[in-house]
């Protein structure tokens, strides 16, 4: 499950992306300043941090800086309503990975935080974890306790994405979406088909079930949900 940490005074807005983000599987922390968020990003470990610029105790801009001068790594991404080429640079210059201009639809806004996310997981050298299960993305090899999984290139990027969303439930949308990419791959049972040949290939001996249906909803790699 990837964590985020929005930095927002808008009470409407933060619980409208608290409550869409959650129901897309992230779990969320929230701040309403630049104090208090300063505070959370040093406190709570987070996959990314949403950022306002205009806050009631200050500029964005100056905790982004801040936090980039105490060598924050993990990925930012500037949402504002400055929307000159001149505050774009600025912020990007200042250290942020992307900048989205308000008001934005949530659906761009859930393609940004994928395409940054699957960045940050490329820079890292490609490779994916769960416990005993292990995908290298540069060689197109996955183990499970150290014995190769024999997958076809689907069941690969089926795999891929679920160890990206890891922890988290994945609708049978998403996947037609993001694995797929077409949304009639709902309208038939290619997917469960596809789901359940990785489930099988994943039991190798002496090992815990890893990928678990969750009625109604999807499927979800990792802790039994």
């Amino acid at each position: 499950m990837s964590r985020l940490i929005i930095v927002e005074d808008q009470p409407a807005l933060v619980a409208s992306l608290k409550r869409g983000l959650e129901e897309e599987g992230f779990e969320v922390l929230t701040a309403s300043s630049g104090r208090e968020g300063y505070k959370l990003i040093k406190k709570e470990p987070a996959d990314l941090v949403m950022l306002d610029l205009m806050l009631p105790d200050g500029d964005g801009i100056d905790l982004l800086q801040r936090i980039r001068d105490e060598d924050y790594q993990r990925p930012v991404l500037v949402i504002t309503a400055k929307d000159s080429i001149e505050d774009r640079i600025i912020g990007l210059d200042s250290g942020a990975d992307d900048y989205l201009i308000k008001p934005f639809d949530f659906n761009e806004l859930l393609a940004r935080l994928r395409a940054i996310l699957r960045r940050t997981t490329s820079h890292s050298g490609g490779k994916l974890r769960h416990e005993d299960l292990e995908l290298d993305s540069l060689s197109r090899v996955a183990t499970r306790k150290g014995q190769s999984l024999n997958l076809t290139m689907r069941q690969f990027e089926l795999l891929e994405y679920l160890l990206q969303n890891k922890n988290r439930v994945v609708t049978r949308e998403a996947i037609a979406r993001d694995v797929w990419k077409s949304a009639t791959a709902t309208w038939t049972n290619v997917i469960e088909v596809q789901i359940n040949q990785l489930r099988k290939k994943l039991a190798v001996p002496q090992s815990e079930p890893i990928l678990h249906t969750v009625r109604g909803r999807g499927y979800q790699l990792g802790d039994e949900p």
